[in-house]
């Protein structure tokens, strides 16, 4: 049960943005800008890093709807994700996204925990790269908690709802007209 007075049937952060439609407009604006515009790391790149994010702060929610739309943008690599969220190292993925991972988990546990290491270990990662990782990490710990600190509902993990919205998020994007 939701903390405040929701709307009914709006899962995640689908409520909150119901509830403050002026915030919910800034909101999509940035997860518009972070997670679908110009930018040197691909839309599946951003999205994972919100979903790495996301499961490191166990937000449900999030977790799996952008985890969904990560697995859309990949399409035929989609496994990645998973194994992503199940082991960075042990993905399938280019030393410098798993370096931006680990800077990004580190990001979600406090931003003083990224040292200079961590970015050299960035390999090949320029620095929009770089600004991204953290700017991305840094946003979805708010988005999580403003999910979770409000005590939101959501669809058990792996429930259909997700593939659906990924794919809308991936496809429609963060803003609505």
């Amino acid at each position: 049960m939701a903390h405040i007075s929701l709307p009914e049937k709006l899962p995640g952060i689908l409520g909150p943005m119901a509830f403050r439609p002026e915030a919910a407009r800034a909101l999509g604006a940035l997860a518009e800008t972070i997670l679908r515009g110009p930018a040197s790391l691909s839309s599946a790149e951003r999205e994972l890093i919100a979903s790495v994010v996301s499961r490191a702060n166990a937000c449900l929610f999030c977790c799996e709807s952008h985890s969904a739309a990560a697995r859309h943008h990949y399409g035929p690599q989609a496994g990645v994700v998973d194994d992503a969220l199940r082991s960075v190292d042990g993905a399938d993925l280019s030393p410098k996204m798993k370096a931006l991972l680990h800077v990004a988990v580190k990001v979600a546990k406090g931003g003083k925990h990224v040292e200079s290491q961590d970015i050299t270990k960035a390999a090949g990662a320029n620095d929009q790269d770089i600004h991204d990782t953290v700017l991305i990490a840094a946003a979805f710990c708010m988005f999580n908690r403003y999910v979770d600190g409000l005590g939101t509902w959501a669809p058990e993990a792996g429930h259909p709802a997700y593939a659906d919205m990924g794919r809308r998020l991936a496809t429609e994007g963060y803003e609505k007209p």
